[in-house]
């Protein structure tokens, strides 16, 4: 096995304190790749990243067309978003319309990330609901699917159809029978494969074409980007840093996908220590390297050559993506 390579540097100072370290695919439409760093035949877990298969059956079974989905309701489904009005006012309308309420959702509750919303709800001594969940956008989809397939209500169990279905898809893009699952954070299955396998999902979505169920996702993530994260989160600025041309999903433990429809171009990374601003340099890096990302754009310097400040605004320090990524 491949050692994980250097991801992203930490200097304070003259001196370099930390190092993460991780594994990245870059694939070519045909699923062959094209550049890696790390072990691209490591299994992962691709946690959230994986949102966009997961809501293919939604898509391919005909229930989004049979309940006529918006696109920002396929947004959403793709989405961990972070619980503010837009999303669970949109979220909450859904499932009003599918004639279900909050106690349907299998995620459970959460607190809202929305630092307006969270301190609204606490103002007003109320608790937080399964709506806040950031998966719940994904739930009110796998609602759809299932009311589509006159399923039953726990269609978290991995031997309900949704998620039989889900399985099927993530096998068919990843084109690889996955070794097994974990419970992700909202109780669904979540699938391994190598990165190999989730950087050719990503190329087989970003070769998707028009009209396909596939490409339609991708397009709603990147037609809606403020519903598939938020205001500050990565996803949401560096889709926007990217002009649209790019679909981006975060997951949990430093993971981060990229969809490059342009250029036919899939990428899947994993930071081996599971941090969250080491896939984040790592990632912009890589879209700096690939040409659809500005170096100089403010969503871009927020995660490569980023500073650290201290509790006293002094700068201390600064987060640098490693050399080896960028070029």
């Amino acid at each position: 096995m491949t050692a994980p390579a250097p991801f992203a540097e930490i200097w304070r100072g003259p001196f370099l304190e930390s190092v993460h370290s991780g594994h990245a695919v870059i694939c070519d439409s045909t699923g062959q790749i094209i550049e890696a760093w790390g072990d691209p035949t490591t299994v992962v877990l691709p946690r959230s990243s994986s949102k966009m298969i997961q809501a293919l059956p939604l898509v391919r079974s005909g229930a989004a067309d049979a309940f006529g989905l918006t696109t920002k309701q396929l947004a959403l489904a793709c989405a961990s978003h972070q619980g503010a009005h837009i999303h669970v006012d949109n979220v909450g309308a859904w499932i009003k319309e599918l004639g279900l309420t909050d106690d349907d959702l299998c995620c459970g509750p959460e607190e809202s990330r929305d630092r307006t919303m969270r301190d609204g709800q606490i103002r007003a001594h109320e608790s937080p609901c399964r709506i806040h969940n950031n998966c719940s956008g994904k739930h009110a989809g796998f609602l759809t699917l299932t009311r589509h397939l006159g399923a039953g209500p726990n269609y978290v169990a991995p031997d309900h159809l949704v998620q039989k279905a889900c399985l099927e898809a993530f096998e068919d893009v990843t084109q690889e029978t996955s070794p097994g699952f974990g419970i992700d954070g909202c109780s669904a299955p979540n699938y391994a494969a190598t990165l190999h396998g989730i950087a050719r999902a990503m190329a087989h979505y970003a070769a998707a074409p028009e009209g396909s169920a596939e490409a339609r996702l991708h397009q709603a993530m990147r037609l809606h980007p403020e519903l598939v994260a938020g205001e500050g989160r990565a996803c949401t600025e560096l889709m926007r840093a990217c002009d649209g041309k790019v679909a981006l999903k975060t997951g949990a433990e430093g993971f981060f996908i990229a969809i490059i429809p342009e250029r036919g171009i899939g990428i899947a990374l994993k930071a081996a220590c599971g941090t969250t601003r080491a896939a984040e340099a790592a990632l912009a890096a890589l879209l700096v390297r690939l040409g659809v990302l500005d170096a100089n754009h403010p969503a871009t310097l927020k995660r490569i050559n980023a500073p650290i400040r201290n509790w006293d605004g002094l700068t201390t320090g600064v987060l640098k993506p490693a050399a080896g990524l960028l070029a």
